[in-house]
């Protein structure tokens, strides 16, 4: 398995410290969340059902006519090259690892390349792979610019899979609008935004019939009853998505500030992440970890990626770090 954010039990094994005693910013999971409801017993006792507000309550939230409900966007990241076979596959990249291995794994053949590449690699592949923000750059294309991409892959049959899980604080550069057109498939996370990574819940965006392959594929019961339940409140939620939405733009921007406050200046990032390049990678990310702050570490190229701190507790316990560093290299 790949490496991923948020193996918290293996930090604590590896540096002696005890679990209670972390502050885990190695995911972009946003901190905080939501007021959630009590989930009714039946939600546990009985199967999940389809029939449920869940699909209608997601429609409404996203804007859009169709949607696949998903164990996540991990699975249907796993699922989607199942559903055709042998195809040049095309990475925007660096960005989510999941993405080409998936691929990989079921027999395609994968080419990574930077944004600037695209327009002369896309006649050259049959599906073209987008994180939108990239995770760990946090680089936001615009719409036009995607939409340009899949008009060209979409007149000989290709596809373009753009991958929205941290786009929820900055819905107007969302394609869930034009997810109606064959080959363009959105994926949504439900999970980072509403701050409910347990509940393993996202949607696919897409036109019909390429939802009921995915669908039939995935097979019946995919959503757990409880977390179908909280997904249909939440995504109901319009003043709380409001709350969220400003705080997290706001927390984006003052993690921003403080890094570079101390000669860290952030490479790229959105609302739930900051990311740092820099020739300090190894020894500042030790250096935090001794001090019980995880972040994510990246090899290729060298960078950390900071999430955020939950409160003004975890971010004066950052930035007392930070300083202690600053000090020790100094």
């Amino acid at each position: 398995m790949l490496e991923h954010g948020g193996r918290l039990r293996a930090a604590a094994h590896d540096f002696g410290i005890p679990l209670t005693d972390w502050l885990d910013l190695s995911t972009g999971i946003a901190p905080y969340g939501f007021d959630l409801p009590v989930i009714p017993l039946n939600a546990w006792s009985r199967l999940p059902e389809a029939e449920d507000e869940l699909k209608a309550v997601a429609r409404g939230y996203y804007g859009v006519s169709s949607l696949l409900p998903v164990a996540g966007s991990q699975a249907a990241i796993q699922m989607l090259p199942r559903l055709r076979r042998r195809l040049q596959v095309g990475i925007v990249s660096p960005c989510y690892a999941e993405h080409a291995e998936a691929w990989r794994r079921e027999g395609h053949r994968t080419s990574a390349f930077g944004e600037g590449s695209v327009r002369r690699a896309l006649d050259q592949v049959d599906v073209l792979v987008v994180v939108n923000p990239n995770n760990p750059t946090g680089r936001l294309l615009p719409p036009a610019q995607l939409l340009d991409w899949h008009a060209r892959l979409a007149e000989r049959g290709g596809w373009l899979v753009v991958d929205e899980a941290f786009i929820d604080p900055t819905p107007e550069y969302s394609l869930a609008p034009y997810t109606h057109l064959p080959g363009l498939i959105v994926l949504r996370s439900f999970g980072k935004f509403f701050a409910m990574a347990g509940a393993r819940l996202g949607f696919v965006l897409a036109e019909g019939e390429l939802l009921r392959a995915l669908g039939d594929a995935m097979g019946p019961w995919p959503i757990a009853g409880p977390s179908r339940f909280i997904g249909t409140a939440l995504l109901a939620d319009r003043a709380g998505q409001a709350r969220q939405r400003e705080r997290l733009l706001a927390d984006g921007q003052r993690l921003a500030d403080l890094l570079t406050a101390h000669g860290l200046p952030s490479a790229g990032g959105c609302a739930l992440f900051q990311w740092v390049l820099s020739e300090e990678v190894d020894p500042l990310y030790e250096f935090l970890a001794s001090q019980g702050i995880l972040v994510r570490r990246f090899h290729a190229p060298p960078s950390l990626r900071f999430g955020l701190p939950a409160d003004e507790r975890d971010w004066s316990r950052l930035a007392s770090a930070l300083v202690h560093y600053r000090k020790r290299v100094s």
